[in-house]
């Protein structure tokens, strides 16, 4: 990875929010491509990621330690909402609930990115 990725350092969404998402992400679907041995149903159209249906919370595809060095087990084959919640808005503004839950363990503010020059 070239660039900076804040996600590596700190990894409090994974401990902070249910993960839940359509059943059909799951593998044991046709198309599906979340681990569904590391999901949980909540009913008849919703799972979510094991580890954070109760509290505490901590996703079972998390690894590492929150706020020093974390990571992905699943990264590609994340779900829905994982892959949909932007540390940055497209301006390059960071998403304030980051810096929120960022500061919950003593992490900084994100930076603001650069945007990326027109070739």
């Amino acid at each position: 990875m070239d660039a900076y990725n804040p996600c590596l350092d700190c990894g409090i969404c994974c401990t902070h929010f249910r993960i839940s998402f359509y059943w059909a992400e799951a593998d044991d679907t046709p198309g599906g491509y979340v681990p569904a041995d590391m999901t949980e149903k909540l009913n008849h159209n919703l799972r979510c990621m094991k580890g954070n249906n109760q509290v505490p919370r901590r996703c079972s595809a998390l690894t590492g330690e929150v706020g020093k060095a974390v990571s992905c087990s699943i990264y590609e084959n994340r779900p829905s909402p994982c892959r949909e919640f932007p540390v940055y808005f497209e301006d390059g503004t960071p998403n304030p609930k980051c810096d929120e839950l960022r500061a919950m363990i003593g992490l900084p503010p994100l930076p603001h990115a650069p945007l990326p020059r027109a070739a």
